[in-house]
C-alpha cells in the first residue's frame, strides 16, 4: 500500500483523518512542495486551519499573520513538520484566493455541452480584493520559502528519516 503521506509502508492510517500523531512521530511525516495532507496531519491541522481564512482583505491579513506567527513558534521549537505545515497552508490561502480573484465563483472548471469537465478561461481580474488576499499570503510564503531555517530543518528532517 501507499501512504500519501510517507509513500510504501506495510500499515496505511485510514478513515478521514490519520489516526497519528505528527509531533510525536515525525518520521511519518513526508514534505511535498504541494499542499497535501493540510486536511489530514494533526496535530498541524487543529492548530492552523482555525486561523486559516481568505473570506475578506482584513481577515486574510490577519489569518495569514497569524499562521506566519505559528510558524516562527515552530521553527523556534526546531520542528519542521509544524513549519512546513505552516507554509502549505500560506500556500493555500495564496492558491485559494488566486482561484477567485481569477475565476467567478472560484469555479475553475464547468460542464460542457457534452457534460464533460471543461476548464474555463482565467479573467484578468474577476476579483481584486481576492487578488489582493492573494498578495498577502505571497508575501508571507515567500518569506517562509526563503528562510535558511527552513532549508536546514528540511535537510535534516530527510536526513534523519529519509524522502
Amino acid at each position: 500500500m501507499t501512504d500519501p503521506v510517507r509513500g510504501d509502508v506495510d500499515e496505511v492510517p485510514d478513515g478521514p483523518e490519520y489516526d497519528l500523531d505528527f509531533r510525536d512521530d515525525p518520521g511519518r511525516y513526508r514534505s511535498t512542495s504541494d499542499e497535501r495532507g493540510v486536511f489530514k496531519i494533526e496535530p498541524y491541522k487543529s492548530e492552523l486551519l482555525p486561523l486559516w481564512s481568505i473570506s475578506d482583505r482584513e481577515s486574510a491579513a490577519g489569518a495569514a499573520d497569524a499562521i506566519h506567527e505559528r510558524y516562527r513558534a515552530y521553527r523556534d521549537a526546531e520542528d519542521f513538520v509544524g513549519m512546513d505545515m505552516a507554509r502549505k497552508y500560506l500556500q493555500m490561502g495564496w492558491t485559494r484566493a488566486m482561484r477567485y480573484a481569477k475565476y467567478p465563483g472560484g469555479q475553475k472548471y464547468e460542464t460542457g455541452e457534452d457534460g464533460e469537465r471543461v476548464e474555463r478561461d482565467p479573467q484578468e481580474w474577476y476579483d481584486e480584493e481576492k487578488r489582493e488576499i492573494a498578495r498577502i499570503y505571497r508575501d508571507h510564503l515567500d518569506r517562509v520559502r526563503d528562510d535558511p531555517e527552513y532549508e536546514r530543518l528540511k535537510a535534516a528532517h530527510r536526513e534523519r528519516y529519509g524522502d
